[in-house]
């Protein structure tokens, strides 16, 4: 039900207006002065004002400034006479959305009404979208406990406040857009567009095309002219994701658009000026690809003003359980389920994984575990990628699966010890007690002797000796890379 406030002098005519909307479900209110109805509207805060603009006390027009004082978006219908159309135009201009001319029929008023309600209907539901928008990119809403992960989003607060270029350097995976897209929204162009374009989604053929537009005709498919990114993004900001994919040619193009905030369309001639900051992000070095001149050396520098370096998940532990506390809890409202507690096994092994697809990874896990889920609690099994074991016996190897950037298959099976009743050499490994010496030993050297001492029984099989030692694939290739053991099946190289 709509709450419609009506202004009219006229006795006559709002009773009319009273009648023609009284079985149209709606809550009216009648003045019959302007000065009525500003006490009125500040009463009841209607959703729509009709109103006359000759009337004592306080005329329409003073009404419509006093109300439109107090809020920006109510939608406004004058009622006017025939011959008051000038004055109906400087209503408008003051604030006013509709007129409708007396005498009036009833189909015309009524359209008028639903087609201001739904006008109201939409702003609110787009201001609501907007918070809603704001909210979940908000830096508070970024979920960080490690220091040095909380020092970058400092830096990122205070370059936010400018319109300085930014770019973000950091593995697939560990949130470079979410950061990017805070930026946005705590700047000044926060109620700009936010335009988000991965040049490496992009076929080299048509990038050009994606960032400047193109004009009708200007290559074989261009039926039509068509607003690039650079063009989309007027007033607010663009995020280049992937910036280290882009080919050199494209570059230099790149590079005189945000020098000179201009460019032209493919296949067109009129220069079009835009008003952008520019975000960017890559998993790449751009200084070594400078180096080997595969970026330009002039364009790097240009995005360099401001860069953010996002750690990777495995560098900062101490973000691992309070993401997977909000995973969770964000899957269990998606879901319509109770928000499970954490196994204490489960929180050492997800603790204990490298993590090298980084929060996106994590994310996956979670989501994966809520859907087999059927207790109150993240246990270990859950977090099994048993889905993946058939990859064993695909054309390349679960090991080539894995160093291709997959998920490493049974990645969480160490997480519960053998039990030492169980026998053999990993329970022994596991389970025998060991005393540190008072005066101390070098962790490192044993925990290299140890890794040997399980190839050497398992006959170089990494997995075996990977099983003695309770480690997952993923954390066993990362000791053998840290301490320089290589094998290659048969024969290890010391």
């Amino acid at each position: 039900m709509a709450k419609l406030l009506i202004a009219e002098d006229e006795e006559r005519m709002r009773r009319l207006l009273g009648m023609l909307l009284s079985n149209a479900d709606h809550e009216l209110h009648l003045a019959a002065d302007g000065r009525e109805a500003l006490a009125l509207y500040e009463e009841h805060s209607p959703d729509l004002l009709i109103t006359d603009l000759r009337m004592p006390h306080m005329g329409g027009m003073e009404l419509i400034k006093a109300v439109r004082e107090k809020d920006g978006e109510i939608p406004i219908i004058v009622i006017t006479a025939f011959g008051s159309i000038e004055a109906a135009v400087d209503a408008m201009r003051a604030g006013a959305t509709d007129f409708v001319t007396k005498p009036f029929e009833e189909a015309r008023i009524r359209i008028a009404i639903d087609h201001a309600l739904q006008s109201r209907e939409l702003v609110r539901e787009n201001s609501h979208l907007r918070r809603e928008l704001r909210m979940r990119y908000a830096f508070d809403s970024i979920v960080v406990e490690d220091a040095r992960a909380i020092r970058v989003l400092d830096l990122a607060k205070q370059v936010a406040r400018t319109s300085s270029t930014v770019i973000v350097y950091g593995e697939s995976g560990t949130g470079k857009e979410l950061v990017s897209r805070a930026i946005h929204e705590a700047s000044p162009r926060a109620r700009g567009p936010f335009v988000a374009l991965n040049c490496a989604a992009i076929p080299e053929n048509l990038l050009e095309s994606e960032l400047f537009g193109h004009e009708r005709g200007s290559f074989t498919g261009a039926t039509d002219a068509r607003r690039g990114r650079f063009e989309m993004a007027d007033g607010g900001t663009l995020f280049l994701d992937e910036i280290g994919e882009m080919a050199p040619e494209l570059q230099a193009k790149v590079l005189r658009a945000l020098d000179t905030r201009e460019f032209e369309r493919v296949g067109g001639t009129r220069t079009i000026r835009t008003d952008i900051r520019v975000v960017a992000a890559t998993n790449k070095d751009l200084r070594q690809m400078v180096a080997k001149g595969r970026f330009r050396e002039d364009l790097f520098y240009r995005l360099n003003v401001f860069p953010l370096v996002l750690p990777p998940l495995r560098e900062r532990t101490n973000d691992i359980v309070p993401l997977t506390e909000h995973f969770l809890a964000r899957f269990a409202r998606e879901m319509g389920r109770k928000i499970p507690r954490i196994d204490p096994r489960a929180e050492e092994a997800l603790l204990h994984h490298r993590w090298m697809g980084n929060v996106r990874e994590l994310q996956n896990v979670i989501e994966r575990a809520m859907i087999l889920m059927e207790g109150d609690a993240l246990t270990p099994e859950l977090l099994r990628i048993d889905a993946l074991e058939g990859l064993e016996g695909m054309s390349r190897s679960a090991e080539e699966y894995e160093k291709s950037g997959g998920p490493s298959l049974g990645v969480f099976a160490a997480a519960k010890p053998k039990d030492p009743a169980e026998g053999g050499e990993a329970a022994e490994l596991r389970w025998k007690p060991f005393r540190l010496p008072e005066v101390g030993f070098d962790l490192e050297t044993h925990e290299k002797e140890l890794i040997e001492q399980a190839l050497e029984r398992s006959g170089n099989n990494k997995t075996s000796a990977g099983r003695m030692l309770g480690l997952t694939r993923a954390t066993m290739r990362y000791r053998l890379e840290k301490h320089n053991i290589e094998t290659d099946g048969k024969k290890r190289k010391k």
